[in-house]
C-alpha cells in the first residue's frame, strides 16, 4: 500500500492511537485524511478533516461511506475496554457493550467501505487488534474475547477481499499508553511508535505487524508445549 498521497479514514481518530496515526499519516504525504469520531469537535489536529462517526451507529456508518467516496485506506481503531472478568455480575452487559464496538463496528466499517476500496483501487484495511486477541488471563475478559473475534474476522476479510485486491493488516501490541491503559502498571509502548511499525509494514504488504517485542514473545509462545494461552507454572 502507497502511504503517499492516500486517502484515509481513521475511526477514532481523536485520541490515543487513532490520533497518532493522524499525525504520522500526515508526515508521510497522505494526501487527505478523514479522522473520524462520536464528536467531531473533539478532533483538533490541523490538517485532518473530522467526521461524525459512531461505529456502533449503522446510519453513521452508510453516510461516512458515501461522503468519503475517494478513500483507499481505512483504519479500524476506535475500540473500548473494561476490568474485570466473566464471572463479574455485569460481565453479559459489558461484553455486549465493547462486542458492539471491538467487533460489530469493525464489521460494519468493513462492509460499508469494502465496495469504496474496490472502486478505488483495492487499497487497504487496517485493523488494530492486540496480543489479547491470543491470551486472556480475565483481567480484561470481554476485551480480550472482542479482539479474538476481530482477529478472526480480520483473517476471513483478508482472504474475502483478496480477489477486490485489498491489503488486509491486522496490528497486534501489547500494552500502549493510551487512555484505555490509565490505571495499568505496566511497561508500555508509544502510541506513536506502535503507528510507524503500522504503516512500515502497510508500505511494504504485510498482513499482520507484531508491533513490540511482548506481542513477539507472546506469538511465539503460541506454539510453546504448554502455550502461553494457558496458566503457567501449574
Amino acid at each position: 500500500m502507497k502511504i503517499e498521497d492516500s486517502v484515509v479514514l481513521i475511526t477514532g481518530a481523536n485520541r490515543g492511537i487513532g490520533l497518532a496515526f493522524a499525525r504520522a499519516l500526515l508526515a508521510r504525504g497522505a494526501r487527505k485524511i478523514y479522522a473520524a469520531a462520536r464528536d467531531p469537535a473533539s478532533v483538533t489536529l490541523p490538517g485532518v478533516l473530522p467526521l461524525r462517526l459512531d461505529v456502533t451507529n449503522q446510519q453513521q456508518i452508510t453516510t461516512a461511506a458515501h461522503e468519503a467516496k475517494d478513500v483507499n485506506l481505512v483504519i479500524n481503531n476506535a475500540g473500548i475496554g473494561h476490568p474485570g472478568g466473566f464471572l463479574a455480575p455485569d460481565s453479559e452487559a459489558v461484553a455486549r457493550r465493547i462486542f458492539e464496538t471491538n467487533f460489530y463496528g469493525v464489521l460494519a466499517m468493513s462492509r460499508a467501505f469494502a465496495p469504496v476500496l474496490k472502486a478505488n483501487g483495492g487499497g487497504a484495511l487496517l485493523n488494530v487488534l492486540s496480543v489479547a486477541a491470543w491470551v486472556n488471563g480475565g483481567e480484561l475478559a470481554a476485551y480480550s474475547a472482542s479482539k479474538s473475534a476481530a482477529w478472526s474476522l480480520t483473517n476471513a476479510l483478508r482472504h474475502e477481499l483478496a480477489a477486490q485486491h485489498t491489503q488486509v493488516l491486522g496490528l497486534h501490541m501489547a500494552y500502549v499508553d493510551t487512555d484505555l491503559t490509565r490505571g495499568f502498571e505496566v511497561p508500555k509502548s508509544s502510541a506513536d511508535d506502535i503507528v510507524q511499525r503500522a504503516l512500515d509494514g502497510l508500505a511494504a504488504g504485510a498482513d499482520e505487524v507484531l508491533a513490540d517485542l511482548l506481542t513477539q514473545q507472546v506469538h511465539q509462545g503460541l506454539a510453546a508445549p504448554r502455550p502461553v494461552y494457558l496458566p503457567q507454572g501449574q
